[in-house]
């Protein structure tokens, strides 16, 4: 969905500093068309009955203002897969360096600009979350037997579960070393809070697999938890480190948490309603692994009692030809506006956040990401 953003180097391959000083009128034109840019770009999709334009197009003017921000956080993740054991690092740089939409890299990014200009800390702040993203992902393999993620094969694939548990273990253990080396003890805090967060999210998600009622009581708390947490963690880390005053710093919080909530709904209706070639995986995989998303709960909710138990057999007797099946069911309940008028309340929840928070480049680039994912649920209303 979201290409994997690059900075520039220099003739000797090295990369360009993250900061550049600008001063007076410069630096006020230069972010005077950076606001005026990403505001265009925040106007896209902001209803999912809107048509989408070029996504691509509206993600670019988004991650273009903090590109070399990007490139130095991919340089330092790859600094980071050298300071494991010399018999690890192998794991640590298949991991580390396979790619990514560094969307939560983005968001600290963005949310320092809120305020000024990012800096080193920034990077190491986003450095830490992404670490923290990719072990969580390490071990989502392991329980789920995915064989490739972003078309390589998985650590587990490679080298085994009892391995890739372990190692996911040493990248969570790596990221709260990083987050110590703050002068403050409040970043490793609120990094081993989020941790704990994301992992009991995950918990209760799989102890609901199959376990329809559960499910849809706590679905927006369990996704909150496990996919919004970051999201809030990066927004947050962002503006503490920028010096932003506890209002500021609780609106992007709110920012945060609505966005990824609203991120991961999109990825569950997706997963259901969208293209395999440009989802970039095969469609029903929640499915297979008994994980219940918002709109397979609203057609039981809605269900007859025999569709009920006619939805819960196909996903208990799992088997590919079952999606069609269930398809069927989710179109016969008409699930499928109401699950993007679910993304579109959070997105609007975001949006409010943002108010409170001076106009800046890094407060017009948030609020392109609410555009940016309108745009694409957009795209899945025209299915």
């Amino acid at each position: 969905m979201v290409a994997r953003p690059f900075g520039d180097k220099d003739a000797g391959g090295r990369p360009k500093p993250v900061l550049t000083v600008t001063t007076g009128l410069t630096r006020m034109s230069r972010e005077s068309k950076v606001v005026a840019m990403l505001a265009a770009a925040s106007n896209v999709g902001d209803s999912p009955t809107e048509p989408a334009s070029d996504p691509a197009r509206s993600w670019k003017l988004i991650v273009e203002p903090v590109e070399p921000f990007l490139h130095a956080v991919t340089a330092r993740l790859t600094r980071q897969a050298r300071e494991f054991d010399p018999q690890i690092v192998p794991y640590a740089e298949h991991a580390l360096n396979n790619g990514g939409k560094h969307l939560r890299p983005t968001l600290v990014a963005l949310a320092a600009s809120c305020f000024g200009k990012p800096d080193k800390a920034h990077v190491t702040a986003a450095v830490i979350i992404e670490m923290i993203h990719l072990a969580t992902l390490v071990h989502d393999d392991v329980m789920d037997e995915a064989q490739i993620r972003r078309g390589s094969p998985t650590v587990a694939a490679k080298w085994g579960n009892e391995i890739a548990v372990l190692f996911g273990d040493c990248l969570f253990a790596q990221a709260l070393k990083l987050a110590s080396e703050f002068p403050t003890p409040e970043i490793c805090r609120a990094v081993a809070v989020a941790t704990n967060t994301v992992c009991s999210g995950e918990i209760l998600q799989t102890q609901q697999r199959g376990n329809f009622a559960a499910a849809r009581r706590d679905y927006f708390r369990v996704i909150e938890m496990k996919t919004g947490e970051l999201f809030t963690l990066s927004c947050d880390l962002a503006a503490f480190l920028s010096g932003a005053n506890p209002e500021q710093r609780a609106a992007l919080r709110k920012f945060g948490a609505a966005v990824g909530t609203a991120y991961q709904i999109y990825d569950d209706c997706v997963d259901l309603f969208g293209k395999e070639a440009e989802a970039g995986k095969s469609l029903g995989t929640d499915l297979a692994k008994g994980k219940l998303t918002w709109p397979v709960l609203l057609a039981w909710e809605r269900g007859a009692s025999a569709d009920r138990q006619a939805l819960e057999n196909l996903i208990a007797k799992w088997r590919p030809e079952n999606f069609t099946a269930v398809k069927a069911l989710l179109v016969k309940y008409e699930t499928f506006r109401p699950s993007l008028n679910e993304i579109e309340r959070f997105l609007e929840l975001a949006r409010r956040a943002l108010r409170g928070l001076p106009a800046s480049p890094g407060q017009a680039g948030l609020r392109a990401i609410t555009g940016f994912l309108a745009q694409q649920t957009a795209a899945l209303a025209v299915e």
